[in-house]
């Protein structure tokens, strides 16, 4: 029997390719790609296999970007905070920062693009005050407040793409040329990036499909003195902004942005601020401008008979999946990396596109592939985890990247792989375009709403931070449960009010931040529209400081709602007596233990009527409370994992008021999980762990009967209307 073959993608490079044809049978890749760093032989290219390479738009062009240095892309960067002990103080803008990625711009007047900040009033110091050297980099500021704070909003130029610096670093890429980014804002470069595109496509005829990796700017990747990453946002549109940009900016919005609006007091309006109303005008402007230019290559790509994929990362800001000009651009696929089940969700459910691809860990490079280490054990948890999330919504495709030479040398590797692609093969052929059993649906709420789909509390994609976890679970539970997700802003709700299929809403952060909203919850129409909503039986869950902003004697604005609120140290005259936990619950009924993460301290509940799940060290982690026809509860924090997964979908449902529901296609033992599809009559049980599991299986009338299953083992099974 022939073995199956498709929806893979292989990648591969010079002097392999006997080793690349086996794997190719032995993972039954259908496509073949090169890699960041590598290329393909022409005797790979003409494999039975579709073709991607890799292309670069506006780096890896340095013979042009050589020659029109005044055109490399730019950053506003703020210097660091100098304390004036005299009326003359001077600042050294590079101190920090890494000469060999950025320099200071001098072609522009620092007069109007630059500004000195008095951080200790706030007030922007005048430019007659302040003065540029720039043999030295230095600003002298002549009329200094002294003990007064002071620093310097600058603009650069990127000399140096920091992923190709990134990877120039971990693959010791030694004296390899440093790539230069240029600007397609600018004239040469705008006419430069058509015009090379269209002879690059007829210079690579075997190329079926260009991945553009990924178009014009770089997400916010700053580097400092030692080559160490010293700032990362995946979101930041620091990278898109320049001179040009912000006078074409003023003539289309018709107001003037500050250095202010970009440095943010140093915190680059990274996704964890609350954005302003500059700032999203400022991202509505680059995501239109981007759209436009990036819709002109594609059609170049079309015309010459060749698909378009973009990778969702590098260079992707201002092509965001989940922004209103994404459609337009007219790609016909998006390809990312898949680090959680999130970022599968965050790819598989991207619209407008003919398909989607996931980059499935690890990368094949050196720093998992090496002597004595065991890259099965990355790639099993990759793949389990991501998994949860496929089950509900496949990704099209799945592949590797890297250098395929590296992961060839781990037989035990290559075996597990072949395994993976089978088995999402056999996932895809079955459930593709199959609605699967939902039981709820609900709406994450925060400042960013659709725009940022599967993507809160993310710095640096999928990257561990000890300060997000304990939220980043909530996204992680999501993404492979039996429920319909959307993502809310809270314009939307101030808006246009809650979607009226909403079971539950929930609203998890630290206070001020993006994703608790800060000063948004001192606006009375939101907290009002809330609050009568679940009045009116809707549901709630907060997470960690939800609704978190001091004001008129509440810190939690839904406290009358949630029943609890934060001692921040200004009631501890009142005293709190309310502190006895309920027997059972039914949010806790499968639960031995509680795993809060970073959880939240001083919690207290404000009545008897708030119900008391957990409390400990005279706080409380997790309670419910009543609120007219609806229901709210409170979790201290819900880092990822199978007890939580569970104790969130209990929350939900018990939010919902349809506990009664909760057993229609479940499985009792949490390390297992039941995915319905009711319109093919097919359901899947799954282990999700690396054990042996025995559960109890209920059907869609809460029928159960008892199951065991193989490590990581998922069983398919028919069933009919008649149970």
């Amino acid at each position: 029997m022939k073995k199956p073959r498709g929806r893979v993608t292989l990648p591969s490079e010079q002097n392999f390719l006997n080793e690349t044809k086996e794997l190719m049978e032995r993972w039954g890749a259908d496509a073949i790609r090169d890699s960041d760093g590598t290329k393909l032989d022409d005797e790979i290219k003409k494999l039975e296999a579709k073709i991607y390479t890799t292309y670069f738009v506006a780096r890896g062009h340095n013979d042009f970007a050589a020659e029109h240095m005044d055109e490399c892309q730019q950053l506003y960067l703020m210097s660091e905070f100098n304390t004036a002990t005299a009326e003359m103080l001077e600042i050294d803008l590079m101190k920090g920062y890494f000469t060999e990625q950025v320099r200071p711009d001098y072609l522009h007047d620092p007069k109007k693009y630059w500004e000195v900040v008095d951080r200790t009033s706030g007030e922007v110091v005048n430019t007659a005050d302040w003065e540029v050297d720039k043999e030295t980099n230095r600003v002298v500021i002549a009329k200094a407040v002294p003990w007064h704070e002071y620093t310097v909003s600058f603009l650069v130029y990127m000399i140096w793409d920091p992923t190709q610096m990134y990877n120039h670093i971990t693959n010791n890429w030694g004296d390899k040329p440093h790539e230069i980014p240029f600007d397609v804002r600018q004239p040469h470069a705008n006419q430069y990036m058509s015009s090379y595109l269209k002879q690059w496509l007829k210079d690579n005829p075997d190329t079926d499909v260009v991945r553009f990796t990924t178009l014009f700017y770089h997400f916010t990747l700053v580097f400092n003195n030692h080559g160490k990453e010293k700032f990362v946002d995946w979101f930041g549109y620091g990278a898109s902004v320049s001179a040009a940009a912000l006078d074409a900016f003023e003539n289309e919005k018709g107001y003037r942005l500050r250095p202010e609006d970009f440095v943010d007091q140093g915190y680059y309006n990274s996704s964890f601020r609350v954005p302003t109303p500059a700032y999203l005008d400022y991202i509505d402007f680059v995501q239109h401008f981007v759209a436009e230019e990036a819709k002109k290559l594609v059609d170049l790509v079309h015309e010459s008979g060749k698909e378009a994929m973009m990778f969702l990362g590098d260079n992707w800001i201002g092509t965001e999946p989940y922004g209103k000009y994404f459609a337009s651009i007219g790609l016909d696929a998006v390809v990312g990396s898949v680090g959680s089940g999130a970022t599968l969700r965050m790819i598989a459910d991207i619209p407008d596109v003919r398909y989607t691809e996931g980059r499935f860990l690890p990368y094949f490079f050196p720093d998992t592939f090496y002597e004595g280490n065991n890259p099965v054990i990355e790639a099993n948890q990759n793949w389990l985890t991501a998994r949860r999330a496929i089950l509900r919504n496949p990704v099209d495709r799945i592949g590797y990247g890297g250098y395929l030479s590296l992961a060839y040398k781990f037989p035990e590797f290559v075996s597990y792989i072949e395994k993976v692609t089978d088995e999402f093969r056999d996932i895809y052929d079955k459930i593709k375009g199959v609605k699967p059993y939902c039981g709820l649906k609900v709406a994450i709420l925060n400042a960013w709403g659709k725009l940022r789909t599967w993507q809160t509390h993310m710095v640096a994609h999928a990257l561990w931070y000890k300060q997000i976890y304990s939220y980043l679970g909530v996204l992680e539970a999501l993404s492979g449960a039996p429920v319909d997700v959307c993502f809310l802003s809270f314009d939307d709700v101030m808006n246009d009010g809650v979607p009226e299929d909403v079971d539950v809403i929930i609203n998890a952060g630290d206070a001020g931040t993006a994703f608790s909203g800060g000063e948004y919850w001192a606006n009375e129409t939101l907290v009002a529209t809330i609050r009568a909503w679940i009045h009116n039986g809707g549901g709630f869950i907060g997470v960690g400081e939800p609704s978190a902003y001091q004001y008129q004697g509440h810190y939690f604005q839904l406290a009358n709602v949630l029943g609890v609120d934060k001692e921040l140290g200004f009631s501890l005259s009142t005293d709190k007596y309310f502190v006895t936990p309920v027997n059972e619950h039914f949010i806790a009924a499968d639960l031995t233990r509680f795993d809060f993460g970073e959880s939240m301290k001083n919690i207290y509940a404000l009545s008897e009527e708030t119900e008391i799940i957990e409390y400990s060290d005279g706080e409380v982690h997790l309670s419910s409370h009543s609120f007219g026809a609806g229901r709210a509860v409170y979790i201290a924090g819900l880092p990822y994992s199978e007890e939580n997964t569970r104790l969130l979908m209990r929350a939900l449902y018990y939010a919902a008021h349809k506990e009664s529901e909760f057993h229609q296609w479940h499985a009792s033992n949490m390390y297992c999980e039941v995915h319905a599809y009711p319109t093919i009559k097919k359901m899947a049980i799954v282990n999700n762990s690396m054990a042996e599991q025995t559960t109890l299986v209920y059907d869609g009338d809460g029928y159960s009967r008892k199951v065991t299953l193989e490590p990581s083992e998922i069983r398919w099974e028919d069933f009919s209307d008649e149970r």
